[in-house]
């Protein structure tokens, strides 16, 4: 029988916490198939795979492949997968074991296509390891739980709370129709993993248990602010694709196409706000290009961006105050929301 769910762990010399992401997926043994994608690493993250291959040779399957990025590793598992529905657990990251026992029982019940879900939503806890706490992101807010529903029932987005990878369950009907491509060595494609596939999205079901846990610490993260800070050009790659080869204008679900427009409203903050954080009068200069790049490509959505009120975006009275005001207060209230919501 198909198995319920395809889990891929994207690797690049992860040898010191791969095995605690593969062990926290072992509650679902028989039921996941858990597809571990040594990205071209050069420690021993091949050898760790390869031992819980031969140990469950049932569940473990173990692809090798020359570096491609994160995106890379990731479509190489879509390809592979052949479970009922798919995920992405970063190598680092781990599932809660109740949580996955959870979300197989509903799985299950979605055999039957008359009750399956394209996307299961579950919460998320960022793991702030090094400082000794966590913050949980739920959904309860703004979504239905422990039902199917459509766009049409989706409230509106609290500040912090959007449905990142993390939160992500798709059906791999979807994941394989979608004929999505996440372009090569390029970090932070999990926003265009996310948007692409949810443009094939009508039906959902939200779960209301932290099952994803998202470790933030380590000095060399992509999340870490400094890493984020030294790639800024790869965030704008990024936050161009979501921008002008996603189509979210012209999707006739209003709740999908508000969703969209969220979900590249947190991108372009962040493009902003670390644009901004550099501080250096070039990178103002590109921060304000690039705004007026918007204006001129994304007029529709540049107008619903900027009419957002104070409280919920920035970016409309950064672009109305002078700049020796708006600039600083921008990274006073960056510093704020940071500490509040725990990323990076």
């Amino acid at each position: 029988m198909q198995k319920l769910l395809s889990v891929a762990i994207p690797c690049f010399n992860s040898e010191d916490y791969v095995e605690k992401a593969i062990k926290s997926l072992l509650p679902g043994e028989g039921q996941v198939e858990i597809i571990v994608v040594d990205d071209g690493s050069t420690d021993g993250t091949a050898e760790i795979a390869s031992e819980y291959k031969n140990k469950y040779p049932d569940t473990v399957r173990v692809i090798t492949k020359e570096n491609g990025g994160h995106g890379d590793a990731v479509m190489a598992a879509t390809k592979a997968a052949g479970g009922l529905y798919f995920r992405v657990l970063d190598s680092d990251d781990w599932l809660d074991g109740a949580a996955l026992t959870q979300l197989l029982k509903i799985l299950e019940e979605m055999r039957d296509p008359e009750k399956a879900a394209d996307l299961v939503i579950s919460n998320y806890v960022y793991e702030k390891v090094s400082e000794g706490r966590s913050h949980p992101i739920n959904y309860r807010k703004t979504i239905p739980s422990g039902r199917l529903f459509g766009w049409d029932e989706v409230g509106k987005w609290s500040l912090g709370s959007y449905i990142l990878m993390h939160a992500a369950t798709y059906r791999t009907e979807i994941v394989h129709k979608s004929e999505m491509q996440l372009p090569k060595h390029t970090f932070y494609v999990d926003h265009l993993y996310v948007c692409r596939l949810m443009m094939h999205v009508k039906k959902m079901y939200y779960l209301d248990a932290d099952l994803y846990h998202y470790f933030i610490g380590r000095a060399d993260q992509s999340v870490n602010e400094k890493v984020m800070l030294s790639r800024i050009d790869q965030q704008l790659r990024v936050n161009r694709l979501m921008l002008y080869e996603l189509d979210a204008d012209s999707v006739e679900d209003r709740g999908k196409r508000e969703y969209l427009y969220y979900y590249t409203e947190i991108v372009t903050l962040a493009t902003v706000s670390f644009l901004l954080r550099r501080n250096t009068k070039e990178d103002e200069k590109v921060m304000e290009d690039f705004l007026d790049e918007i204006e001129e490509k994304r007029p529709v959505y540049y107008a619903w961006i900027m009419g957002r009120p104070f409280y919920r975006h920035m970016m409309g009275p950064i672009r109305r105050l002078p700049h020796w005001f708006g600039y600083p207060l921008y990274r006073i209230c960056y510093i704020i929301a940071r500490r509040i919501f725990g990323f990076n």
